[in-house]
Formats: structure tokens, C-alpha cells, sequence
């Protein structure tokens, strides 16, 4: 659970690159700056925690890039106190990122050995979010609804019973379109029955997928 000064100035540069990037909010570079990456990696890419790159870490899954990560915590737009609900934990990275900004995070994820992991370690960083090991696609309706839903999982279309669970004037980013590439997009919830949809670029992850596994 080391964070040395080498890891801070390597955390630095890739703050750097990432705004170099185009990303402009402060508090989600201070936020990049200030969680350490390296302590979410498999131990088999550990030397490349600072490159922004994606690196796979078990089950399948993989730690987004943190250009990735900062996109979509920029068009989440999260303010102190937001009740955040999180679809796919993977290592906890974008977790913690969340917790950073002064989010109430309630995190899913739907592989067992990732939530067990990502759940111990970011409770030995200090990190309380609410943890639940259940189907995303699901989403927490007893504790909605909520101000802000991030899905770190592509889906080949928005799942309507997430959209049910976001407030009104609420925002979801989400990754849609088949499993090659995605576009990244933006919903604001302007009514129960009407909503603004806006995509902001192509990206690739891993599928959304039904059900739990472990």
C-alpha cells in the first residue's frame, strides 16, 4: 500500500497528459492527481500505472484508461453530496475518483471476484461508497433516485429501468453501441417522460452484461 514520491511525480505527468487531452475540470484532474492508480493495478502491469492506457485486471475486465476515466467523470458533472450510482466497480479506480469529487457513491458490480477485491481494497484506503454485488442492468431503485448514474460498461442500448432510476435533472453517461465501438453519451433527465441525449466521441469497452458471475 506504498505511494511514494516517485509515484506523485509520475501521477503529475500523467495529470499533464490527460489535460493536454482536453480536459479542463480541475477538480477531476485534482482528483487524478491525488488517487494511486498504481495500488488498482494487476501486479503484472504495475510499472505501467501512469501510462493512459487500459490494462486488463482479471474476470475479464479491464482498469479504463484515465483519459477515459476523466471524460466521463467531466460529462458527469458531480457536485459535493450527489447520490452517484456506479455500474460495473472493476478495480475501484473510478470508484475512488468519485469519492474524491465529494460523491455518495452506491457501486455495482456484477463479478464476484472484482467486487471482493475492489470492496477491500478501497476500504483499506479509506474509502466508504456503498458496495453491492448484484446485475447492474438492475440498478439500486431502493436507494434511488439519484442525481448522477455512471455506466463503465458499453450497452448496445440505454437500460430503461437506469433511466427510471435517475432524478429529474439528473445525468447518466453511458458508453452505446455494439462491441467494436461506442459512443459515449450524455443524458439529462428533463422529465419523467422526456430526456436531452447528447454523444461526446467513440471509445471501447468491455460489455455490459446481465446477471452475476462468482
Amino acid at each position: 500500500m506504498e505511494d511514494t514520491y516517485r509515484h506523485k511525480g509520475l501521477r503529475r505527468k500523467l495529470v499533464e497528459t490527460v489535460r493536454m487531452k482536453g480536459i479542463m475540470d480541475e477538480r477531476v484532474l485534482r482528483a487524478l492527481d491525488t488517487v494511486p492508480r498504481h495500488l488498482f493495478m494487476d501486479s503484472s502491469f504495475i510499472k505501467f500505472s501512469y501510462q493512459d492506457q487500459a490494462f486488463p485486471i482479471g474476470a475479464g475486465q479491464t482498469i479504463s484508461q484515465p483519459y477515459t476515466v476523466a471524460f466521463q467523470t467531466e460529462l458527469l458533472d458531480v457536485s459535493p453530496n450527489d447520490k452517484v450510482l456506479e455500474i460495473g466497480t472493476g478495480s475501484g479506480y473510478q470508484t475512488a475518483i468519485l469519492l474524491e469529487l465529494g460523491a455518495i457513491v452506491y457501486t455495482i458490480e456484477r463479478q464476484k471476484e472484482l467486487y471482493i477485491k475492489a470492496q477491500d481494497l478501497l476500504t483499506k484506503l479509506g474509502y466508504k461508497p456503498h458496495f453491492f454485488f448484484s446485475d447492474g442492468m438492475e440498478g439500486k431503485p431502493t436507494y434511488g433516485p439519484y442525481d448522477r448514474i455512471l455506466v463503465t460498461a458499453a450497452a448496445t442500448e440505454v437500460p430503461e429501468k437506469l433511466l427510471q432510476q435517475l432524478k429529474i435533472g439528473g445525468i447518466m453517461v453511458i458508453p452505446v453501441g455494439d462491441r467494436f465501438t461506442q459512443s459515449m453519451v450524455k443524458i439529462v433527465k428533463e422529465s419523467e417522460s422526456n430526456y436531452k441525449r447528447t454523444n461526446h466521441g467513440s471509445f471501447v469497452f468491455v460489455p455490459l452484461i446481465t446477471g452475476t458471475e462468482g
